[in-house]
């Protein structure tokens, strides 16, 4: 009978106990964060060996397993969230974020169908809709939650495909005579569009990057040469895949012109704004999304700037009816009946069956926030790039290596000699980040080495954008000396 007892799930007031100091755990951690060392000095293996390396036998107390995560995990993590962390795209956690990924923990549902969740299909379609509104999309563009933008980029090429070479879903591209498919990309676009390139069986070499001019756009002239000469050549061009927001410099390509480019040769045109789309929400910034509504489809990542947790990336397509014929799929155990005005079963529209309940966390943290309070800190974020812009062009050993239009600030410490420049700079990147007092990244513009700073944090205020900056003068002044 004892042992009976002991099977279900741990004891209420045990679970609530521990549900009571993690969340004060938490609140501590997110109130002292920039006390942490942003990143382990530790060797690969470190924090394995740290750790048990057999499967666990009996059960071992909450108590215990905190204590390790403690002792082992959280040291042993780069910590994003910190204030002073400005790698990549800047960390998007918030308080109402982490709030709303407990809940979704603890509802566990599976928003395959309508009838597994009827709330959780429901609000999704509800906040793709605000956010379509938001990003000033036509009514005709609808959207799906996937996880990141590698895979709806990938499912938007999918869908491309099928268009361009009718029954590839039932037959395949092997055997049917058909021609090479030829997708365009700038330089400067997310290694996402081989990686699509290469899942939907186009292949790596049929994507074409095109270069990009002296703002790291794409060039027009090169892509329609580049289109010219396929043709000639008798490749077939699909797609052309714009970015709003590159990796490394957040530049934006001429949309509109693109979009006359692909109206030509009956092309897919897939935009890219997994970054950049979020300053749809300010007003000011509305010219970004010129030509957008000439787009097929159109990627948005609300964890890159939208202050949504990882992961959380929106797909929109025009009609999206291609994307359900393309994937829908459907076993007899999971061909139920839904009731009228259901509106949609989101697991007939990708790759994915089971499907995590993601829009409860943007529900959360946008009502939360509203759009006037989102568009307020992305600004505050805009500020801040542009404070430090100021401060590289007022300081003669640095320059800034590319236009500063988002709140990404690429640059580049000037030691005369190209070489010397690159080693110097990519050792800044190198000591700063090793201090564990910030973390930067380092890029490619023109073949020379660049330092990048990403800014999106909440908890980032001047003074953390000045101690970082403190550090890299001092940091390029003590490598430059004789």
């Amino acid at each position: 009978m004892k042992d009976r007892e002991r099977l279900g799930d741990i004891p209420p007031e045990e679970f609530r106990r521990q549900l009571h100091e993690l969340a004060d755990w938490i609140a501590d951690y997110r109130e002292h964060i920039d006390e942490w060392r942003i990143s382990p000095n530790a060797e690969p293996g470190a924090i394995s060996a740290q750790l048990d390396a057999a499967a666990p036998e009996k059960a071992a107390l909450l108590d215990e397993i905190f204590a390790d995560m403690k002792r082992v995990i959280v040291p042993g993590i780069a910590h994003w969230a910190h204030p002073q962390f400005m790698s990549y795209f800047g960390c998007t956690t918030t308080s109402p974020g982490i709030l709303a990924e407990m809940i979704t923990g603890a509802l566990n549902v599976n928003a395959m169908t309508w009838r597994t969740s009827p709330a959780a299909t429901e609000l999704e379609t509800l906040v793709l809709d605000w956010l379509r509104q938001w990003l000033g999309l036509p009514n005709e563009f609808v959207g799906i939650v996937y996880d990141t933008a590698s895979i709806s980029t990938m499912h938007a090429l999918a869908t491309a495909r099928e268009q361009a070479a009718p029954d590839t879903r039932k037959l395949g591209l092997s055997g049917r005579n058909l021609p090479a498919f030829r997708i365009y990309t700038s330089d400067q676009a997310h290694s996402s569009v081989e990686k699509g390139a290469i899942a939907i069986g186009i292949g790596e070499d049929n994507v074409q990057r095109v270069p990009t001019d002296a703002e790291f756009r794409i060039n027009l002239s090169a892509l329609r040469e580049m289109v010219a000469s396929d043709l000639r050549n008798n490749f077939k061009p699909l797609a052309v895949v714009a970015t709003v927001g590159t990796t490394s410099t957040a530049s934006v390509d001429p949309i509109p012109e693109i979009a006359k480019v692909c109206r030509e040769h009956n092309m897919w045109l897939h935009i890219d704004g997994a970054y950049g789309a979020g300053l749809a929400l300010l007003p000011e910034c509305k010219r970004i999304t010129a030509g957008w509504s000439e787009a097929d489809s159109i990627v948005i990542n609300p964890h890159k700037m939208l202050f949504v947790p990882f992961d959380f990336s929106a797909l929109y397509v025009r009609d999206i009816g291609r994307l359900r014929r393309l994937f829908t799929l459907v076993p007899e155990y999971l061909h139920l009946r839904d009731p009228v005005g259901s509106e949609i079963n989101y697991m007939d529209y990708g790759v994915q069956l089971g499907r995590r309940f993601r829009a409860l966390k943007a529900w959360v943290v946008w009502r939360a926030f509203g759009r006037q309070g989102l568009a307020a800190r992305i600004r505050d974020h805009l500020r801040l790039a542009k404070i430090l812009a100021d401060w590289i062009e007022n300081d003669k050993r640095f320059a800034l290596s590319a236009p500063v239009v988002m709140g990404v600030v690429c640059f580049r410490f000037e030691a005369g000699d190209d070489q010397k420049s690159d080693k110097i700079n990519s050792k800044i990147v190198e000591r700063i980040n090793a201090s564990g007092r910030a973390y930067l990244t380092q890029t490619k513009l023109h073949g020379r080495t660049v330092m990048r700073i990403g800014l999106g944090n909440v908890l980032t205020t001047e003074q953390h954008l000045r101690n970082v900056w403190a550090m890299i003068q001092s940091e390029g002044h003590a490598l430059s000396r004789p």
